[in-house]
């Protein structure tokens, strides 16, 4: 596993920016690129990396196909505050992607489980994901993959905790009531199943469930660390969310790393 560490959650979020970039560039136009996306704050500053890099012609994402990570049950695509609205706000619309090719998960399907077995299935058909970058909940949960999931759950119906209602409260008017009871999201073994997998952390409050992450046993009270096991997995991470590792751990990871980080070309 790769922990790449960045000053800031500006230096952070280009640098994952880039590195998404690079692997569109080097893919080739033979098959699409199969391109597994989160939402949330965090990833808000990459997306935004990514649409100034499309529209200076850096990249394209005409064969680029998406699969969002998860959405709420019960809330219609057009609601401001469901994941189909903030992908098309913060990054669809701003970019060369064809509508076709971005799939996200229907929270308002008349049989749920149904679609979570389509979802599953047009990742299958794609080819698998290229690359799934991921988020990291303060309780170490990736996606909508709470603690006690089993770490090789498929994409399906979730219940929220109280905590993640809390921490999505923000963006519901500060009321954890408003906040949707279920989601359906991909799951543990879903992402597990990528060929590379990229989670972003930041800020102090995700330290401790990074430490879970990096530090201790995979345990599935904490499912980010399952990427343990993962063979190709890269953390990039601002420095406020290594408060909590051991100084020889942040020594370690910015030492393999150093020539990654002077060689990225982030201009």
């Amino acid at each position: 596993m790769r922990v790449v560490i960045q000053q800031s959650y500006e230096s952070m979020s280009k640098w994952a920016a880039h590195y998404l970039v690079q692997h569109i560039n080097e893919h080739g136009s033979q098959k699409p690129f199969v391109l597994g996306l989160p939402t949330g704050s965090t990833p808000l500053g990459m997306y935004r990396e990514l649409i100034s890099l499309c529209k200076a012609g850096k990249v394209s994402f005409k064969n680029v196909i998406t699969f969002n990570m998860d959405e709420y049950v019960g809330l219609p695509p057009e609601h401001e505050q469901s994941y189909h609205r903030f992908m098309w706000d913060n990054l669809f619309s701003h970019i060369d992607i064809d509508p076709k090719n971005v799939h996200i998960l229907n929270g308002m399907a008349s049989d749920l489980q149904k679609e979570c077995a389509a979802y599953e299935k047009a990742i299958c058909d794609a080819g698998g994901v290229d690359l799934f970058i991921g988020g990291l909940g303060a309780d170490g949960h990736i996606a909508f993959n709470e603690p006690g999931s089993s770490l090789s759950s498929r994409t399906r119906i979730k219940t929220l905790t109280r905590d993640t209602k809390k921490a999505n409260a923000r963006f519901f008017g500060g009321d954890p009531d408003k906040v949707p009871t279920q989601a359906l999201t991909v799951g543990v073994g879903t992402i597990m199943d990528a060929y590379e997998v990229m989670i972003l952390v930041s800020g102090t409050e995700k330290a401790r469930a990074l430490k879970h992450g990096i530090e201790m046993g995979v345990n599935h009270m904490w499912t980010i660390s399952c990427i343990q096991l993962h063979p190709k997995a890269v953390i990039v991470c601002d420095e406020d969310a290594t408060n909590e590792l051991r100084v020889a751990t942040v020594r370690y990871f910015k030492e393999i790393e150093a020539p990654n980080l002077i060689n990225w070309n982030l201009d």
